[in-house]
This record gives structure tokens, sequence and C-alpha cells, in this order.
């Protein structure tokens, strides 16, 4: 076990000297600024996963397209934070917004979607699950997924980090920047998870019908800040302009196109969750139905 620990550290130390040393010379689908704490995340994460698939017996695995969920959604994640992707997103507005679309919504989507918790948490190292299992976490964990505060986090983080003024100093200060995106990446996995849960209340914490007053709570602030960055004629973030933007578009065609992004794909998202929240509403009906009989 040691030794694919070792791997897993040579590998980002590889990576790391890699994009010290010969950042222009490397791939797109490799790193822009490599990152210890994101590739930590995403590369033990899917270990933890794949062992714990080798620990846990075939009945307790999720379905292979969970599986393929949870995969999926780690993967978009590095894609959008450590690759060159990142580059354009520090310089293309729009392409920014895709990336925190992703991060918000798609690849979180997907990962909640995924249900793999129990599996990652099966392949962790015995030292780090009571510290998973602690009162302070598990108490932190349980207020920013209270049913109040979870949607207003949500949507909150959003405005929060578009107001115009945060948003400038936030693209000019590298700390801020993966402040930012932290906080959106993790916001997204803990309230869609809450939303998409297979299970009924209880275990589940909350009802479907709780469920599906919670999406339509987020879709309507989410229309309507994408509907004022697509509509607006003036330039609300000119930083991008300050900073150099790498792809020949005017910065009211980047502004219109990020908002459009938060606008159309965010809602079709939270039309996605709608239909899993009924599914999973009628699926778990008729396990009752069947139980009863």
């Amino acid at each position: 076990m040691r030794l694919w620990y070792a791997a897993l550290l040579a590998l980002g130390a590889v990576l790391y000297l890699l994009c010290r040393f010969f950042p222009a010379d490397l791939p797109v689908w490799l790193p822009w600024e490599f990152s210890w704490p994101e590739y930590l995340v995403a590369s033990l994460t899917l270990f933890w996963f794949g062992r714990g698939l080798t620990i846990l017996p075939p009945t307790e695995h999720p379905p292979l397209w969970r599986q393929v969920c949870f995969v999926a959604g780690i993967a978009s994640f590095w894609i959008v934070l450590q690759t060159r992707i990142d580059y354009y997103a520090q310089h293309m507005f729009f392409v920014h917004r895709a990336a925190h679309f992703v991060l918000h919504h798609l690849g979180a989507f997907l990962i909640a979607l995924g249900m793999s918790g129990p599996v990652v948490f099966a392949g962790m190292p015995d030292f780090l699950k009571p510290l998973v299992l602690s009162r302070p976490v598990q108490a932190t964990l349980s207020f920013l997924q209270n049913p109040v505060l979870a949607p207003f986090l949500f949507v909150g983080l959003l405005y929060f980090w578009l107001i115009p003024q945060i948003h400038t100093r936030v693209m000019l200060d590298a700390n801020l920047y993966e402040l930012m995106n932290w906080t959106m990446a993790v916001n997204g996995v803990m309230f869609w998870s809450l939303i998409l849960d297979s299970r009924a209340k209880p275990p589940a914490r909350l009802s479907h019908l709780m469920r599906a007053a919670l999406i339509l709570v987020i879709e309507l602030p989410q229309m309507v800040l994408g509907a004022i960055l697509s509509l607006t004629e003036h330039d609300i973030y000119p930083v991008y302009t300050i900073c150099g933007r790498v792809l020949d578009m005017t910065a009211l065609n980047d502004q219109h196109y990020g908002g459009l992004i938060i606008w159309l794909p965010g809602t079709l998202t939270s039309f996605a969750a709608m239909i899993v929240v009924l599914v999973t509403m009628r699926l778990n009906e008729e396990r009752q139905e069947r139980e009863a009989a």
C-alpha cells in the first residue's frame, strides 16, 4: 500500500517539475499551474474509490452507471482546474463561467449522482476514518446541509464571487482565486448530494417534496443573474480586459456568453435534478409497496 502512495507522490512531483521548468512545452491536457492540493484530492479520491471497490463485497458496490458518473465528475474537476482550460478561464469570462458551471453544477452533479461516498470511505486509511466520523466534522456537514442554509449558500456563493469589485480582486490574487474554486466545488458537491440522495426520508435528510422545493428555490435567482449578464450593454468585468483576452472577442460578447452559461445550462441542470428526484420518489414508493405486499 505504501508503494501506491509513493507512486502517487512521485507522479505529483514529476508534474510539478514539468510545470515549474517546462510550462510552455507541455500539451494542453497537462496542468497549466500545478496545484498540490487539487492533485492530491483528485488522485487520492480515485485511489480510495478503487481500493474501496476491492474491499467491499459486490453487493455493496454502487451500480456501474453510478461508478462511471462518480469517476467522470472527479475527472471533470481535474480538467477545468488542472489543464490549459484554467489558463483560458483566467483570461476569458465565458470560459471562467463554463469552468464554474462544471465545479458548481455538472461535475458536482455527477459526483453526487455517483453516490460513492461509502466506497471512498471504505478505501481510506484507517487512521482517517475516525476523523471523518468525528462530531465536529459531522456537525459542520449537518450545518452546511441544513435545508434552509443549503440553497442560500448555493445561490449566495454564485452571486458573491460575481460581485464586480470582489471578482476583480479575486482574479488578480492567486490565493483568492483558488479559494473561490474550492468553495464552488465543495458547495456544489454538498448541495447536489443533499438533493440527489436516492434514499427516502429517513435515512435521507430531506423528503422528495422538499428536494423539489429547493430546486425551484435555486433556479429563479440563477436565471435572473444569467439574464442580467446576458442583456447588459456595458462591461461589468473590465478585469478581463486588463489581464488581456486570449481569444478574439469583444468584452460584451464575452460577458453575454458567460451570462448565457449561467442562464441556460444552469437551468437545464435544475430540470435534470427535478427529473432525478421524481424518478427516485417513484422508485421508493414502488419499493415500499413491494415490502408492504
